[in-house]
């Protein structure tokens, strides 16, 4: 049986990465906000966080798959962190990280290919207050993957 910090712990990680995820392709699918290579990168620990986390609501023990959940969670973090450096331009990307964004299908390929827009990781599509989505994603995974191990360690010695 999980101790109420437990179960909040499990919501956590079920909700933020969720919530991000949503985010993404809101910003992406609504707002023309296309992902970049890294912006990929940060996506990817998030599915597997969402699925670690609705084993913690079937699967015993659930305390192993909420703190794997939150770990999934912080290497989200960890890479929107590098990626929001890249785009402030703190240090280099790994990669060369340009995307190209595919088009409909059925279009004159020449043309298709002259008006594609190329996605770079070193550019920030959108900020609020000066912080891109990368740096959103940071310190939103940071402060969700660490809350949900502090409740965690709290619920276990309650």
């Amino acid at each position: 049986m999980l101790s109420a910090p437990e179960k909040a712990a499990r919501w956590i990680v079920l909700v933020v990465p969720a919530a991000l995820l949503l985010g993404a392709y809101v910003s992406e699918y609504g707002f023309a906000l296309y992902p970049c290579e890294m912006c990929w990168w940060q996506r990817y620990p998030h599915f597997a966080a969402v699925a670690l986390a609705a084993l913690a609501f079937a699967v015993r023990p659930a305390r192993l798959w909420i703190a794997l959940a939150a770990l999934a969670i912080l290497v989200s973090a960890a890479v929107g962190g590098f990626h929001a450096g890249v785009e402030y331009k703190w240090w280099q990307g790994i990669t060369n990280c340009a995307r190209i964004v595919p088009t409909a299908p059925g279009a004159n390929p020449l043309e298709a290919i002259m008006n594609t827009p190329m996605i770079s990781c070193d550019e920030a599509q959108w900020r609020l207050f000066g912080i891109s989505l990368a740096g959103y994603n940071f310190l939103i995974s940071l402060a969700g993957g660490l809350a949900a191990l502090v409740l965690l360690a709290k619920g276990r010695r309650a």
